[in-house]
């Protein structure tokens, strides 16, 4: 039996895609979570063989939960589930330790293949995202590769409109090492200001337009 961690802010998708997985006589969910707290209570106590996550959470963002994770539960598969279907997202989530990445757009059904598959010891992307990722160029191109991970949980919270005191206080560094990181990271990708900062992440799809 595969027991699975459930992590998502909404209830009713919580309950959905419970109610999927539990039809399946070999998978089950021993702890659903809504917020990356108790995603990182619940995988430390449980200790399971999958957790399933989304990148949107009350309390933080998903791409640094997945490297979290990792580091108290490396025996742990994760697979995102999310909304969040542009490239960098699933790029920035496999890079950080990610074995699949689940469109909420495709039908339910993935969800359960995905998990047999990562289980299996194999990386899965749903449909939509192979067929995409079949005919763009090379990720290399990607200026945002050339950010270390904490210069993009900064770049992403500054696109997002975060004060530097509040990016600081998000990511639980100092307001100096913010400055830093932004300094960095905006030389990297040859931006003057916040702004060019936000349009580049709508331009990269991490952000609504």
């Amino acid at each position: 039996m595969y027991r699975i961690v459930l992590v998502d802010d909404h209830a009713i998708v919580r309950e959905g895609f419970k109610r999927l997985i539990e039809m399946e006589d070999d998978l089950a969910v021993c702890a659903e979570c809504r917020c990356a707290d108790e995603a990182v209570e619940a995988v430390t106590a449980e200790r399971p063989d999958l957790a399933v996550l989304d990148l949107s959470l009350p309390d933080g963002g998903g791409l640094p939960l997945i490297e979290h994770l990792r580091s108290i539960a490396p025996d742990t598969r994760l697979v995102v589930l999310s909304m969040h279907d542009g490239e960098p997202y699933v790029a920035e989530a496999l890079r950080r330790g990610a074995c699949g990445y689940v469109t909420k757009g495709v039908a339910p059904e993935e969800l359960v293949a995905g998990l047999r598959v990562v289980m299996g010891g194999k990386r899965f992307l749903s449909s939509d995202l192979e067929r995409r990722r079949a005919h763009r160029p090379s990720e290399e191109l990607d200026p945002l590769h050339r950010l270390t991970s904490r210069e993009r949980d900064v770049f992403l919270l500054l696109a997002e409109g975060r004060t530097p005191k509040q990016a600081a206080a998000e990511l639980g560094i100092g307001q100096k090492t913010i400055y830093i990181h932004r300094a960095s990271l905006m030389g990297k990708l040859g931006a003057g200001s916040e702004l060019d900062l936000y349009r580049l992440a709508v331009e990269r799809g991490l952000l609504p337009a």
